[in-house]
């Protein structure tokens, strides 16, 4: 018996290097990763760069950016270190963003996988569900939440969480109904595998990649969220974050702009790499625009 070798194209990628390899041809994607990684590093070395707690009052009010070398960033309205308020700030602020997101995640996936494959009564009451968390105010729905259990961290994840899941669980019920007659699930179900195995095993795998895009959509409106909370003043009184230092600058707009467009600047960057990320991913992940 001989075996005839299929040659590949030439160029091709091995489908362990396809990813990066599509990944890589986004200009856009590759920009949105690096700020990212500067601002996860940032978050990772604010106790070696700044060692002192950054709500301290270091020197006097209102020093502009690059006035003094050792306030590069300037200081806000009470002395403090702009500069160090931001760099502790980005662990709050990605902190609250990636754990709202995973919380969103967890929700939206297991309702939307439960409503697709049992279908039936099961399927009508958890989209009846979704929808009418769709229809609440966003905003008033977490600043409501926040005011009801405390201004934490923790509060802030659980509503910006609750208020995330339900564009992930109609996505992943959108995507499971396209798999759950495929035959392979069909030869899993004749072979006598268990629900959870079909699902978890066969189904989540291939469901994942519009989920992980989306997924990091919801990081940057966790992230627009908490800004709103601190900025109205409902943020944790015990984290530096740049939300609150936007909010605690906006009375001093027009004489000390600087100490709103700093964070602000932060924010809308993060922000923006977060959508330039998600694209990436989407063409990455999405085998068909990964042929082209």
């Amino acid at each position: 018996m001989s075996l005839t070798l299929i040659p590949t194209r030439p160029g091709a990628s091995t489908p362990r290097f396809a990813f990066l390899h599509a990944f890589g041809r986004h200009a856009g994607a590759v920009t949105g990763a690096f700020i990212l990684l500067m601002v996860v590093i940032a978050a990772l070395t604010a106790d070696w760069l700044y060692p002192i707690n950054p709500l301290r009052i270091v020197a006097m009010p209102e020093i502009w950016p690059f006035e003094q070398s050792r306030y590069p960033l300037g200081t806000d309205s009470l002395g403090r270190d702009i500069a160090a308020m931001l760099v502790h700030g980005s662990r709050a602020t990605l902190m609250i963003g990636l754990s709202a997101s995973l919380a969103a995640t967890l929700i939206g996936v297991t309702v939307g996988a439960t409503a697709a494959w049992f279908g039936g009564w099961a399927d009508d009451l958890l989209m009846r569900l979704a929808e009418l968390f769709q229809v609440i105010p966003n905003v008033v729905f977490v600043l409501t939440v926040v005011s009801v259990l405390g201004p934490e961290m923790i509060n802030i994840i659980i509503a910006v969480g609750l208020i995330s899941w339900p564009p992930i669980a109609r996505l992943t019920r959108a995507e499971f109904l396209t798999f759950k007659d495929r035959e392979f699930v069909l030869a899993c179900r004749a072979s006598g595998m268990s629900n959870t195995r079909t699902v978890v095993a066969e189904i989540l795998p291939n469901v994942l990649p519009p989920v992980i895009v989306l997924a990091s959509l919801v990081v940057a409106g966790a992230i627009l969220y908490e800004s709103v909370i601190s900025f109205l003043g409902l943020g944790d009184p015990n984290l530096a974050s740049w939300g609150r230092l936007v909010g605690e600058g906006r009375t001093l707009i027009r004489s000390s702009w600087y100490i709103c467009a700093v964070p602000g600047f932060a924010i809308m960057l993060t922000v923006l790499a977060l959508n330039l990320l998600g694209d990436g991913l989407n063409d990455a992940l999405n085998p068909k625009l990964r042929e082209r």
